[in-house]
């Protein structure tokens, strides 16, 4: 499962006040469908939907707590809460506001390089991906960012998607790490080894563009009107 990691480091150093909530226990990552009660968006500047290991088409997952909280971001939308969904969250963005999610024939798992229309707000660069599906734009929205194998941030009034997962360091890759029980990082080409050592290497260059990251959102897309 993800934790904000590096992305509630930056949005504490922009003066936010972090507060993560837990949607699916520990307990129950192998029993994920059940009734979540969620908190209300409306006390809230800005939600970051993150990831997760399910696939936000799941139909089960939808008829319960996925559906909640499609339902949440649609509220937080029209009360002009800012969002920024990442990976699983990105999805689910997708997802709400008439985009589409499936399997992609290109998993992606390591570093990619990401090829961004405005580095001002998604900086280019390797970022790190863990995800096997992606979404289609919803209408109305503005790719802004993609690898050759998938799109890679998308904006939608002051709603912002990510692919890939920013908020990575070697500690959470760890704990990833040591749940790759089907060797997913094996499967993709990779190792384990190989992916903490250049999570290391990458470590000052990504804590500085993830700040330049939560710099664009807030100056850009949450600084976007309110819906009237």
């Amino acid at each position: 499962m993800a934790t904000e990691a590096l992305l509630g480091e930056a949005f504490s150093d922009h003066g936010f006040d972090v507060e993560a909530f837990e949607v699916v226990p520990a307990e129950r990552v192998h029993d994920p469908v059940g009734d979540v009660a969620f908190p209300d968006p409306t006390g809230y500047d800005v939600i970051v939907p993150l990831g997760a290991t399910w696939a936000v088409y799941d139909e089960a997952l939808r008829d319960s707590w996925v559906g909640a909280e499609m339902a949440l971001m649609r509220d937080a939308a029209e009360a002009g809460t800012a969002l920024l969904g990442v990976c699983f969250g990105g999805q689910l963005l997708a997802q709400t506001f008439g985009g589409t999610v499936a399997r992609s024939p290109h998993p992606e798992i390591g570093w990619y390089d990401v090829v961004s229309d405005r580095p001002d707000l998604v900086p280019e660069g390797p970022w790190f991906q863990w995800h096997f599906d992606r979404w289609s734009l919803p209408p109305g929205a503005t790719e802004l960012a993609r690898t050759a194998n998938s799109s890679q941030a998308f904006v939608l009034g002051r709603t912002m998607a990510l692919q890939f997962h920013p908020e990575v360091d070697a500690d959470l890759l760890e704990v990833w790490l040591a749940e790759d029980r089907d060797g997913d990082v094996v499967a993709l080409g990779s190792t384990h080894d190989e992916l903490l050592s250049r999570t290391a290497e990458l470590a000052d260059d990504v804590a500085a563009r993830i700040r330049l990251l939560v710099q664009g959102f807030l100056t850009y897309t949450a600084a976007q009107p309110r819906p009237s």
